[in-house]
């Protein structure tokens, strides 16, 4: 761990430029968030940083916002094919995001938006859809604030093992539940501290750590903040945990549904708040939930998009096997007062008053997954639209509209939804359709263990 592991203040260019000069600082990330949530762009030396890329920005293949997750590029994007010549676009830096990187020895990152070479944006890009919401709340004189919970499932092997052995036979580095256990995880406590340390070092306001159920099993929570912030925060966290933990000899994965037992969830926490800091959510008027008449037209927005923006909080083919009875992965469109059985679980009072979304998984792009909350929030608030009953009992028991349990589905309510056209625009809509069916048609193609070991000497 460097010097700067605690100096999270963000960075200006001013210190960046003294840095540079003074040797402490000789390299710049500049990262762009892909369609997979992924970090992509470029190691800059800092001196040609700050020289050529700070004025400028810096190029990067359009292909990134088309590829699977494999890096193979693919038919149906409009945006960029071997038609178009897969030419450049600009990584255009936001400056508000200059950090260090304490894990990187030397090292600061910037993280930008995608434009094309004329300065128009790439409207598909999970960052700008989101900015796209959040310019729409603003009109509506609201912002949003978003906390995210990241649970991983840590591994005492490598990831060259891992991969070696096919991900099989891993070795996780607690072997039963410790949820909220001190003593399990005081086991890899030389870990999460330094993930922990090193994160506040970049920035993030770290809260706490804890055990989760599934053997191996931890979550690192940080401070809310405004959303544009909390979604660039966690592709850091996101990235950053997983480079921190191969430093160290591990191996940890955010997939969302790693075994039978549970899955990695990323709950996502969201208020709206007027421009002024008013609590237009919260009402004391309203004894029960404290909500006001806009804080109950909020969720009622979610209850009524959830189906059509579901491919947004779970966009893989793993992503719907977290969706199980008794296994604190929601299976029902229900929302209720502190209720984990529910998809959307309401918590906290007045200014701490905020709805839970409970579908997302630790394989979900945050800026997509905020960006259709944002969105389906609003639109329940332009519409005034009316709040049914809570759920005050078991969810998973409820007869009512259930989360979607296969990508197909989820695809199919994505593309034929008028509503995400008009709200996102036609282009985005297809665009992220064409990235469930990719990820369709490549596991349909794939044999998998559970087929061999179904089929080879049995059928």
């Amino acid at each position: 761990m460097t010097d700067h592991a605690v100096a999270g203040a963000p960075l200006s260019v001013e210190q960046l430029k003294a840095e540079v000069a003074d040797g402490r600082i000789d390299t710049v990330i500049v990262a762009i968030t892909d369609m997979q949530g992924r970090l992509q762009g470029k190691r800059v030396h800092a001196p040609y940083f700050i020289e050529y890329v700070l004025p400028h920005g810096t190029e990067g293949c359009n292909y990134l916002m088309a590829v699977d997750v494999d890096m193979n590029t693919v038919e149906g994007y409009a945006m960029s094919s071997w038609t178009s010549g897969y030419g450049d676009f600009v990584m255009a830096h936001d400056l508000g995001t200059l950090r260090r990187i304490p894990w990187h020895p030397g090292t600061a990152m910037v993280q930008a938006d995608v434009t094309w070479l004329d300065g128009r944006d790439v409207v598909a890009s999970p960052r700008q859809v989101l900015k796209k919401q959040l310019a729409r709340l603003a009109d509506a004189d609201m912002e949003a604030f978003v906390g995210t919970e990241l649970e991983f499932i840590l591994f005492n092997d490598t990831y060259e093992d891992a991969w070696k052995r096919g991900y099989r036979d891993m070795n996780p580095s607690n072997l039963y539940n410790v949820d909220y256990s001190i003593i399990g995880t005081s086991r890899v406590e030389p870990l999460l501290r330094r993930i922990r340390l090193e994160m506040a070092g970049a920035g993030l306001q770290v809260e706490s750590a804890k055990g989760e159920c599934n053997f191996g099993q931890h979550e690192i929570a940080f401070l809310y903040e405004d959303a544009l912030k909390t979604c660039d925060n966690h592709v850091v966290y996101k990235t950053g945990a997983k480079e921190i933990a191969a430093q160290e000899g591990y191996a940890l994965t955010f997939m969302a549904k790693y075994d039978e037992r549970e899955g990695n969830s990323c709950h996502i926490h969201l208020s709206f708040r007027g421009k002024d800091g008013s609590l237009v959510m919260a009402d004391k008027a309203d004894e029960a939930h404290g909500m006001s008449d806009v804080g109950r037209s909020f969720i009622a927005g979610h209850l009524a998009h959830l189906q059509e923006l579901s491919l947004m909080f779970a966009p893989n083919i793993n992503s719907y096997k977290r969706f199980a009875p008794g296994s604190f992965a929601p299976t029902s469109i229900e929302w209720g007062r502190d209720n984990r059985t529910c998809a959307l679980r309401l918590v906290g009072r007045g200014a701490g008053l905020r709805l839970e979304n409970r579908v997302p998984g630790g394989d979900s792009n945050p800026y997509l997954a905020v960006a259709a909350m944002v969105a389906a929030g609003l639109d329940g608030i332009e519409k005034g639209l009316e709040l049914r009953p809570e759920n005050t009992g078991n969810a998973y028991q409820s007869d009512g509209v259930k989360v979607p349990w296969r990508l197909a589905d989820a695809v199919d309510l994505w593309e034929g939804s008028e509503w995400v056209a008009a709200t996102f625009g036609e282009d985005v809509q297809q665009h992220y359709t064409n990235m469930g069916r990719i990820e369709i048609e490549a596991f349909a193609r794939t044999i998998t263990d559970w087929e061999r070991f179904r089929g080879f000497e049995r059928l």
